[in-house]
């Protein structure tokens, strides 16, 4: 039998009209433990199905060190029929209540030892979709407040600039990455827009198209990542997290599978891998 804990919903940041940051305090217990990379199932009675409670999960973007609350990014799903749960939240306030399941979710763990037993050493690259950016904030701000001392880069898609919705906080830890130098804490982060034509986007001056062009080689044969970095990128030295919709993993396994990466899901004999993934479409 599901049991379903209380919340209260403590801050509601509308992005745009079908985007929006939350976050959740529970009401009669602590912050739940998880790991970055997890997920929290939501759910609230719908009336419109006499009361039912409808449940969905979304990627945590706060990090376990944060213990004040749980805060999530969420997109409202209006096509091809309007959000069951999404069309709910996008109408709900400061201080409604709203029920959760603890935390869960093995797909994002971040890796940290190799198949032989050693330290995961290698580079982390985060590549994350419209709302899959999620989990990678969890991931950098954790591996930020432990003093994590591996390289680390996120990259960001999305359709409209004020889509980018960690721009700001992702930037302040690039930022102090630079005051603080890379041998303390080694953090990139950069944005692609895929439609740039668009009125909206008139002023981005970074990366266009999908996400998964970062990985595109140039004529000179270096791709964008790269040359961000200034190494190649080897299933030897990084290993890639993606999350978002099918069609971006698809696009950044195009690049990486010449390459010689294999994902957790099809590892090698050895237990080897250089590419966890979630999908959720």
């Amino acid at each position: 039998m599901v049991v379903d804990n209380k919340a209260t919903i403590t801050y509601v940041q509308l992005l745009k009209e079908d985007l929006v940051i939350i976050r959740l305090v529970p009401k009669d217990s602590p912050v739940p433990d998880y790991q970055p990379g997890q997920f929290i199932t939501l759910g609230l009675p719908n009336p419109l199905e006499g009361g039912k409670i409808v449940r969905r999960a979304y990627s945590i973007a706060s990090h376990p060190e944060n213990r004040k609350y749980v805060e999530l990014v969420i997109r409202w799903v209006r096509k091809p029929l309007p959000g069951r749960l999404t069309t709910q939240l996008f109408n709900a306030k400061e201080g409604d209540e709203i029920l959760w399941l603890k935390p869960t979710g093995r797909a994002l763990l971040i890796n940290e030892t190799l198949p032989n037993g050693e330290k995961d050493n290698r580079r982390i690259i985060c590549i994350g979709g419209g709302t899959g950016l999620a989990p990678f904030v969890s991931f950098a701000q954790h591996l930020h407040d432990t003093g994590d001392k591996r390289e680390i880069v996120i990259l960001q898609g999305a359709s409209y600039v004020d889509e980018l919705s960690y721009k700001e906080l992702l930037t302040e830890l690039e930022n102090d990455s630079i005051a603080r130098g890379k041998n303390q804490w080694n953090f990139k982060y950069r944005a692609a827009i895929s439609r740039p034509q668009e009125w909206f986007n008139r002023s981005w001056a970074g990366q266009v198209g999908r996400v998964e062009t970062f990985l595109r080689p140039r004529d000179n044969g270096i791709s964008p990542l790269e040359e961000l970095i200034g190494d190649e990128i080897t299933k030897e030295n990084t290993i890639f997290y993606v999350c978002g919709w099918q069609g971006t993993i698809d696009g950044v396994m195009d690049f990486l599978k010449p390459k010689g990466f294999v994902t957790e899901h099809d590892k090698r004999a050895d237990g080897s891998f250089e590419v966890k993934y979630e999908s959720y479409g």
